[in-house]
């Protein structure tokens, strides 16, 4: 009677764990830190040239490599979590890093010792003096804790929200977790809309002090928010790392790759407790099936599992490999795309020189604001798409439907090729306007045309993004097994970390074969003096070989896994006979 009494209370005191509860918190936590970093992203390009004294070219070479940083992080946090600290210390961890980056960066709009002297407004930033090795040190310091502080929160957060509802004790706890997915990327973009126009609006009015300000009581909030739940998460102990799984199969395989798998030796293949034991790896990558070969039976327990997991894998940890390796074409195809979403420093150049009031009205609207139109258009595809176009699709031909994902990916490309189309023309539309009202010289000047021209290239840029890179994401989730959802969480990001490496190098390349001899080159300080056009139109041509490259991998991957085709990635062992 003890025993069942002490079992009822443990029971109790575990129902209090997790739940509803703690959603708020956690989607607070993300929310906040989304919209602090985010909030110091847009403008950036112009606090580096107004205060560090920075041309174009370094200034957009320097978020590049910012933004690199911030996407290969939460990777690396990816892999600490699973692997060490768990979800709960790296979302705190994560949190932590954001408020002390938030907090140096501030520092360095009220310290004058952290900054080059002003320069003039009508002096040419590459004839100012440039940052210390001290004062550039210590900007990428903070740049470093913010991209680390991101890293931690952006591959736990989801899931550790997800942790905290149990979907295999309550029926309804499916419906639950659905409507958490739902409201956490609801309050995600509306973190990135305040970023957008609230952050950047007082950034322009307020001034840097109080611009970089805000991001630090978000962050610390942030902070607050998730700590202060902390006795009500479930917190799940760590496992092992997929990361590791991985690697042990390439390991495995290459210590094995002069053993005949051919041979008269080979009976058995390790399968993962609690599978069938009559399957055999596929015939794809075939040497990587070197890696679950039984050689020796001493090798694997009376339970069935490896004594040493680095002698030894199992069919299913070499089959994850092996989905990991068959997508990588494709998500290499993503990159060029991932480059033409993250040109946003040029527009907020040439939005600086446009007329931004809205009619005749006083209001302007910030220059590094235009980005609130790609997310609007973002936004309106998710809701269009999920409410009207499939159920009325669906309606129409009396069964589900479901648009290829591939097909969705491709028109994604497609739609981001045309948006550097109109992203040239406008800009050469804007260049021989200013010459023509005599501003070649004067790069502050604003000139007779409407930065609304701006506009449509934003909402085709976030209508892209819409069909590619939520295309891709549901094409990683939908293609890896689930015990690869890390990865294929991280596949996305890791596509815009190298993107922004591949960025700062066409940019480096470009502007280095034009420009000496006195030449300023195309991607100059002076916007009227340089072709940003020109620069476009080369990604316009790098982007259409990119779309062609598209339909060659997508043709040789073949249908997806929710084409309803048959799954080859485990065969019967009688059919392979």
């Amino acid at each position: 009677m003890g025993e069942e009494v002490n079992n009822q209370e443990t029971n109790h005191s575990t129902r209090k764990k997790g739940g509803l509860i703690t959603m708020p918190f956690i989607i607070a936590n993300e929310a906040f830190e989304r919209a602090a970093s985010y909030g110091l992203m847009p403008n950036m390009i112009v606090y580096l040239m107004s205060n560090y004294n920075v041309g174009v070219a370094k200034g957009t070479n320097i978020i590049f490599l910012w933004s690199a940083a911030t996407n290969f992080a939460p990777i690396l946090g990816a892999f600490i979590s699973d692997s060490y600290l768990g979800r709960f210390l790296t979302i705190g961890l994560g949190s932590l890093f954001a408020l002390l980056g938030t907090f140096l960066l501030w520092l360095t709009t009220i310290i004058p010792q952290l900054k080059p002297r002003h320069c003039n407004d009508d002096q040419l930033t590459e004839t100012c003096k440039p940052p210390t090795t001290f004062q550039f040190g210590f900007l990428i310091i903070a740049f470093m804790f913010i991209s680390i502080g991101g890293g931690g929160v952006k591959p736990c957060s989801l899931a550790f929200g997800a942790e905290q509802i149990d979907n295999t004790k309550n029926p309804n706890n499916k419906r639950t977790l659905e409507s958490f997915f739902g409201w956490y990327y609801a309050f995600a973009m509306i973190a990135i809309l305040v970023a957008y126009t609230a952050i950047v609006y007082i950034q322009d009015h307020a001034g840097w002090k109080i611009g970089f300000g805000v991001p630090i009581i978000l962050a610390l909030l942030s902070v607050i928010l998730f700590f202060v739940a902390s006795p009500l998460y479930v917190k799940t102990r760590v496992e092992k790392s997929i990361f590791t799984s991985l690697v042990q199969v390439i390991v495995v395989a290459y210590k094995n790759r002069k053993f005949d798998h051919d041979g008269p030796s080979i009976q058995y293949w390790h399968h993962q407790q609690g599978s069938r034991s009559d399957t055999v790896p596929t015939n794809k990558l075939r040497f990587l099936n070197k890696a679950c070969m039984i050689q020796n039976p001493k090798d694997i327990t009376q339970e069935g599992v490896a004594h040493d997991p680095w002698r030894i894998c199992t069919i299913e940890q070499v089959e994850e490999l092996k989905s990991l390796i068959r997508v990588l074409p494709l998500w290499s195809s993503g990159l060029i795309n991932a480059i033409n979403i993250s040109q946003s420093t040029f527009p907020v150049i040439q939005a600086k020189t446009m007329n931004r009031h809205l009619g005749s009205s006083s209001f302007q609207i910030p220059p590094a604001s235009f980005s609130f139109f790609a997310i609007i258009m973002l936004v309106i595809y998710v809701v269009v798409y999920d409410r009207l176009i499939i159920p009325l699709a669906s309606k129409i031909t009396r069964k589900p439907v479901h648009v290829n994902v591939k097909l969705r990916i491709g028109i994604g490309i497609a739609i981001s090729t045309l948006a550097m189309l109109v992203s040239a023309i406008v800009e050469h539309v804007r260049r021989t306007k200013a010459i023509e009202q005599g501003f070649r010289n004067n790069p502050q000047a604003v000139i007779n045309m409407s930065a609304m021209w701006l506009v449509p290239q934003y909402c085709l840029h976030g209508l892209a993004e819409a069909l590619s890179i939520i295309g891709q994401i549901e094409f990683y989730y939908s293609e890896f097994p689930k015990s690869m959802s890390s990865i294929a969480g991280s596949m996305f990001l890791l596509g815009l970390a190298v993107a922004n490496l591949l960025a700062s190098v066409i940019l480096t390349m470009i502007q280095k074969l034009t420009s000496g001899n006195g030449k300023q080159g195309w991607v100059a300080t002076n916007i009227n003096q340089g072709h940003y056009d020109r620069y476009y139109w080369v990604i316009v041509v790098i982007s259409f070989i990119n779309l062609l490259y598209f339909v060659a991998c997508s043709r040789a991957y073949g249908p997806c896994v929710n084409e309803n085709v048959k799954d080859e990635r485990v065969q019967d062992a009688n059919e392979d006979v």
